[in-house]
């Protein structure tokens, strides 16, 4: 089958540039991964985007797919209709073509400290954990760090101090994790300004995530956890 693509074309500026289309020979069953890589191998070696692992783990290729936010390697050709219309991810300062500066992402992100902290001597084998406290947080930890639920967020958009969903979901991570011991500090962090108060519970982050995590739920978590100040207990 043949198919027909439109790719928005600019470099430096989202917002000035041009659209190129592609009528593209494909199988209903490839990606638009697949389609992407044709266009730039065989019609348009100019083309940017980005790519790594090509199975949805690395979360490099997000971009807008017919006015959608998600990964172009796990967005199969026959769920779209023609023409399949691709732009960059909305929100961040445009490299090239599909190609975003997403160091402002990553700088929110890093202000939730997105890692383990516990300064405890360990235990001879492990830091014990119970399924029932694994749960709290199982969700959050499937973040591959694409990008797509901040960027479908309007909050994000408009506030340039908003930490953004990604980063909230980051934050739930580590919080809700019983070992971790940096959870009121984080708690703290997150209820300044532009943290956890600034989210306006659309849900467009939710309906944005490829990875199907329930954003918005750990985002009113969070809140609870702040007015309450309630964190799971240490384990036994």
């Amino acid at each position: 089958m043949k198919v027909t693509v439109r790719i928005w074309r600019s470099s430096g500026d989202s917002k000035v540039g041009r659209w190129s289309e592609y009528e593209v020979e494909t199988d209903p069953m490839e990606r638009v991964l697949d389609l992407l890589h044709k266009i730039r191998d065989e019609q348009d070696g100019s083309l940017a985007f980005r790519r790594s692992c090509g199975h949805g783990i690395c979360g490099s290729d997000g971009m807008v797919i017919n006015g959608k936010n998600r990964l172009a390697c796990k967005t199969l050709v026959k769920d779209l209709k023609s023409p399949i219309v691709i732009q960059p991810l909305k929100g961040f300062p445009v490299v090239k073509d599909l190609v975003v500066n997403m160091e402002g992402f990553f700088q929110q992100y890093r202000r939730v400290m997105p890692y383990l902290v516990n300064d405890e001597p360990p235990p001879p084998k492990e830091r014990p954990q119970s399924p029932q406290e694994r749960h709290l947080f199982d969700d959050t930890t499937k973040c591959i760090l694409c990008a797509c639920c901040t960027t479908a967020c309007p909050v994000f958009w408009a506030n340039s101090q908003f930490l953004g969903p990604a980063a909230l979901v980051a934050a739930h991570r580590f919080i809700f994790d019983s070992r971790d011991r940096a959870g009121r500090e984080r708690l703290s962090l997150i209820a300044q300004y532009g943290g956890i108060f600034t989210c306006r519970t659309t849900f467009n982050c939710t309906d944005g995530c490829p990875r199907g995590i329930q954003v918005t739920k750990a985002i009113l978590e969070l809140r609870q956890a702040i007015l309450t100040g309630n964190l799971p207990q240490k384990p036994s």
